[in-house]
């Protein structure tokens, strides 16, 4: 029997789903808050340690849960992300960076620090875009501006609170995304999210979803994608956009899978953990 590390921001469904699945594997599992983590927490106790959220935090804290998974990866402990991947997946701005140097599509994006540079950005994407914050998930902070006054009193709001500015074309698309969960070099489950209203789809902001079987170009995309992160999991969402033009809209390496597993009968939280710890 194995004790599995779950190190996340408090508790939830997923850490409390992790622990089912262990048991059925035959773990055990200990649960850690980065917001307590210090120099004597015994992470590298553990075989595997999961990386299931990153709470908020100063930089000085960040650097430092980092420098402890860091440390312990050294020590032989596996980490679901590993350190160096969840540094490029939570940052949009080098995920996008990285994806676009791959020649994986990626849509049009602009980012910046002043709110004069960013305004003329917004005409150069066609005056239609999403601002999204470079650090954030479940579709929290985003904004579809298309008006040039909205625009400007958003990007000097943002300057002024030194809020780096970060913005996409806006890819009209056929009123849905995919989810896609990469699990290694394979997708274990993947689905349609629909906007209930609005233009968002995620289900944390009231989106609906169905299973859907990917074809095999959207495979490959969805596998590639997360390679080029070097993520060992990852939520990957993509877009079609006009003329059947498939996007990465984001890589995200702390991937829920709630409504995932409700809509796909697959238990995602086991396949992880037999992924981890070799029982699969």
């Amino acid at each position: 029997m194995s004790d599995i590390a779950i190190v996340s921001g408090g508790d939830g469904w997923h850490l409390d789903d992790l622990a089912r699945a262990a048991a059925l594997l035959g773990h055990a599992t200990t649960r850690y808050d980065f917001r307590t983590l210090s120099s004597d927490t015994p992470l590298h106790d553990h075989p595997v340690i999961i990386v299931r959220t990153m709470p908020a935090g100063s930089l000085e804290q960040i650097v430092f849960r980092m420098d402890l998974l860091q440390l312990a990866e050294r020590r032989g402990v596996l980490v679901f992300n590993p350190p160096r991947a969840l540094e490029s997946a939570i940052d949009k701005y080098l995920t996008t960076e990285r994806l676009q140097l791959a020649g994986i599509p990626v849509p049009p994006t602009w980012c910046g620090q002043t709110a004069d540079a960013a305004q003329v950005a917004f005409e150069t994407l066609g005056g239609d875009v999403v601002v999204k914050p470079i650090f954030g998930s479940l579709g929290c902070g985003l904004m579809r501006i298309s008006d040039p006054e909205l625009a400007w009193r958003t990007f000097r709001t943002l300057e002024r609170t030194q809020a780096t500015i970060y913005q996409q074309q806006f890819i009209h698309h056929p009123g849905y995304d995919v989810r896609a969960f990469v699990l290694g070099n394979r997708v274990i489950a993947s689905m349609k999210r629909y906007a209930k209203m609005g233009w968002r789809t995620n289900l944390a902001q009231g989106g609906m979803a169905e299973a859907w079987t990917l074809p095999q170009n959207l495979i490959e995309l969805a596998v590639r994608a997360s390679a080029c992160l070097g993520t060992v999991m990852a939520g990957v969402d993509l877009l079609s956009g006009p003329d059947d033009q498939w996007y990465v809209l984001e890589v995200n390496a702390v991937p829920g899978w709630r409504g995932l597993s409700e809509v796909s009968g697959i238990d995602i939280a086991q396949e992880i953990l037999s992924a981890a710890i070799g029982d699969g």
